[in-house]
């Protein structure tokens, strides 16, 4: 504990309570293999630390990227021993996410959005089926509630039944209004309804839910782009946010689903789901610094309380100490 003495005691418990142990364990001894028998940190070791970032769902992009603030430190320092290589690559990943995510928001700003006052502050979710997108709208939803906003929900996928059945179970759960029309209705025609009723209801925050259909495009840019126009009529500036759920046990099939979706549609923010049972959370730090779209949330377990916001320095420095 006394490494993180610096550190908020809410961030520490995103460490603690995270989940992330098998991602950990993974992480840890796949670097303790990297360095065995070495005292310094040198061409060899380099090679097994690039084995290690890739295998640990980094990517190739940002793996290289680390390798190379690596070797420079090392040219700028003359000397790194192997005992110092965490430090060192928790300092440059940290480092280099910064750089990328100039704009990411604090922990505070990221729990209480910045409404005008007058409109409610409008947020679009997608994702594809199946990565906890409804999942992580109630608990989006509970969390925005916990800290005394009002919420609305909006169900606009409307291409299954289950879609909206799930999302109707969740407003029910965190105890927060839902807007709703029949399966096959228009979904720019629900993210309407929901945005009148909020600025009528004077609500805080609207989640608005869409549907996730990479098998069709161009269909799902065309449709997004529709519910953002509509939205438009009634609140200029919505949405303010579109955050793009991914499933991080997927590892790099969610690399492909950021692709597709940042075609589709300009997303502002991550939520990276699922990595409580997987070794894949590095995932989170190859995602975010690839596509520098700042990784706002992670869903690190079943309970309301375990979607958390993410703080890059702690994430990192809970996988590589």
């Amino acid at each position: 504990m006394a490494l993180f003495g610096l550190l908020k005691d809410k961030q520490i418990d995103v460490i603690e309570n995270t989940g992330l142990e098998k991602t950990k364990e993974s992480v840890f001894k796949k670097l303790t293999r990297a360095v065995v028998g070495k005292s310094k940190v040198d061409d060899e070791v380099l090679d097994n630390l690039e084995e290690v970032l890739i295998t640990s769902d980094l990517g190739v992009d940002t793996t290289v990227r680390i390798i190379k603030r690596i070797e420079a430190r090392i040219q700028r320092d003359k000397y790194i021993g192997s005992q110092e290589l965490n430090k060192v690559l928790k300092e440059e990943i940290i480092a280099l996410l910064k750089e990328n995510t100039a704009n990411n928001t604090s922990m505070s700003d990221a729990v209480l959005p910045k409404a005008d006052g007058r409109n409610p502050y409008v947020i679009m979710v997608v994702g594809v089926n199946g990565v906890g997108k409804t999942t992580t709208i109630g608990k989006l939803a509970h969390k925005y509630k916990q800290e005394g906003k009002t919420v609305l929900l909006g169900a606009a996928d409307t291409f299954r039944a289950a879609a909206v059945e799930q999302l109707v179970v969740w407003a029910e759960r965190v105890d927060v209004p839902i807007v709703k029309q029949g399966m096959g209705a228009d979904p720019a025609s629900v993210a309407y309804d929901t945005l009148c009723k909020a600025k009528a209801a004077n609500a805080d925050v609207v989640i608005i839910d869409t549907a996730g259909r990479l098998h069709t495009k161009i269909n799902l840019m065309n449709e997004l782009t529709k519910i953002k126009n509509v939205m438009k009529k009634v609140v200029p500036d919505a949405p303010h946010e579109v955050l793009l759920v991914l499933d991080g046990s997927t590892g790099q099939n969610a690399y492909e689903q950021a692709k597709q979706f940042t075609k589709a549609t300009e997303v502002s923010a991550l939520a990276i789901t699922k990595l409580d049972g997987t070794a894949k959370g590095g995932v989170v730090i190859g995602i975010s610094d690839q596509f520098k779209i700042p990784v706002k949330y992670i869903g690190v377990g079943e309970k309301i309380e375990d979607l958390k916001v993410f703080d890059r320095e702690t994430f990192v420095n809970s996988l590589f100490d």
